[in-house]
């Protein structure tokens, strides 16, 4: 009995971990389309195209966050926050941030920019290349209790209380010396 149970878990884990994330944009490195374009920085501050599949059984909603480890402030920096995308969505198209081309209902809120919407990379001069995480976030709910003006760790912990599965890609920006 206990082999069958752990061939059971064993083969459910093998399972698990379906939900990928991928995009049409992004590579190893960032291109001049996610750079920001202010603060010494002077790239066209486009966010990505982004598309995902197979969610977990029970999504009820996405969210999507682009967040840098590496930012010299003891926290990181968040670049971007989007929540209550509805659960038939597959993805974001390019400049959807800015275009206003997210899916109804979707919420952008406060990055560390003090603003909604898309912030690119723009790590400071003579740092390290800098590691930016994109993440799409499977939820268990249909919309996170949080506004426009909501910041980032209110943000990242409602989107934590909430998660089934989250799929991640992760590309490097890095400015001359």
């Amino acid at each position: 009995m206990k082999q069958i149970i752990l061939t059971a878990l064993m083969a459910s884990g093998l399972m698990a971990g379906s939900f990928t994330l991928q995009s049409n944009d992004l590579e190893g490195q960032l291109s001049n389309n996610q750079v920001f374009n202010s603060s010494g920085c002077s790239g066209k501050n486009i966010s990505p195209e982004l598309h995902w599949r197979d969610a977990p059984k029970g999504t009820k909603s996405f969210a999507i966050t682009v967040y840098d480890p590496d930012a010299p402030t003891g926290s990181g920096w968040w670049h971007w926050l989007v929540v209550n995308i509805p659960k038939e969505t597959k993805g974001v198209s390019s400049d959807a941030s800015a275009q206003g081309k997210l899916p109804k209902g979707a919420v952008e809120t406060m990055t560390d920019f003090s603003a909604t919407g898309f912030g690119g990379a723009c790590p400071p001069k003579g740092d390290r290349d800098h590691t930016y995480i994109f993440t799409v976030y499977a939820l268990d709910v249909e919309e996170l209790d949080v506004k426009e003006k909501s910041d980032s760790a209110l943000v990242g912990y409602m989107i934590n209380q909430h998660v089934l599965e989250k799929a991640t890609m992760v590309s490097y920006y890095g400015r001359d010396k």
